[in-house]
């Protein structure tokens, strides 16, 4: 299936690893041209060579997205190198195991300017660009925990749900100018963020008293496909929502769980 994404100028944020890395491939597969912002300047360096490796281009851009003026500087990046801004996915994000009671207000902060406030940013930024020409694509990658609230990291839960609410919120300011706003809820995946040494993982089996192969197994116990998820499977639904073929798709808040959350909406 062409799914329309040749010669595409993209942004993509949190590119530096898990979802995002595999974000970045699969539209470089496409041939998209795809601005890689992240925190990390190695791997984002190796990621643009792999990117043009793949059929499409990559252009590393080191930045913290919580940042005043990081919305604007990432868009004129993008109209600078490729000539436009086509497709934004707000990628960017993270989540700890913290209970009520050890969140302090400056992670409260910490989780509201990552994943409210930078993802705005950029749409402010980036939508009336994309209007002008009447023709673009946001995705946010919000999360399961957005939909049915976590005690895990309560933090991460609440500005999640506010993330799915600003989506919706500028889809129906853009879409009629052409510009689809939409946002995914991946549930827990087999990545960096639950796999990697000291995460989600780890760090619930520390709270549990448990170990950490016990965590993955309770985890993906409660998930009705009985497995956590893959980089690859949330990336491809997101570079569908990319897409052309997405003609149709505003203001939609996709689960890609496995089935976690049990509602329909």
């Amino acid at each position: 299936m062409n799914l329309g994404l040749r010669d595409r100028a993209c942004v993509l944020t949190g590119a530096s690893g898990g979802i995002g890395r595999a974000t970045a491939l699969a539209l470089a597969a496409e041939g998209a041209s795809v601005v890689l912002v992240g925190r990390r300047e190695e791997r984002l360096a190796a990621l643009a060579r792999e990117c043009r490796e793949a059929g499409g281009r990559g252009a590393p851009l080191e930045l913290d997205l919580t940042a005043l003026g990081a919305g604007e500087r990432v868009v004129d990046a993008c109209r600078e190198w490729f000539g436009r801004i086509d497709v934004l996915v707000n990628g960017a994000g993270t989540s700890s195991v913290r209970t009520l009671e050890q969140l302090t207000d400056e992670e409260w902060q910490g989780q509201w300017d990552l994943h409210v406030m930078a993802p705005m940013r950029l749409m402010r930024a980036a939508a009336p660009r994309m209007a002008e020409r009447g023709w673009g694509r946001i995705v946010n990658v919000c999360s399961s925990s957005g939909k049915r609230p976590s005690s895990t990291n309560m933090a991460y839960s609440v500005t999640k749900a506010a993330e799915l609410s600003l989506s919706r919120a500028f889809a129906e300011l853009y879409a009629e100018r052409g510009v689809l706003v939409n946002a995914v809820a991946p549930g827990p995946v087999a990545g960096e963020l639950w796999l990697a040494p000291g995460g989600l993982a780890e760090q619930q089996a520390r709270s549990r008293g448990a170990t950490r192969d016990e965590v993955l197994e309770s985890v993906a116990s409660r998930t009705p496909l009985g497995r956590l998820g893959t980089d690859e499977e949330i990336a491809a639904v997101i570079v569908f929502l990319c897409s052309a073929r997405a003609s149709n798709v505003a203001g939609a808040a996709w689960s890609v769980d496995g089935g976690t959350v049990p509602v329909i909406i």
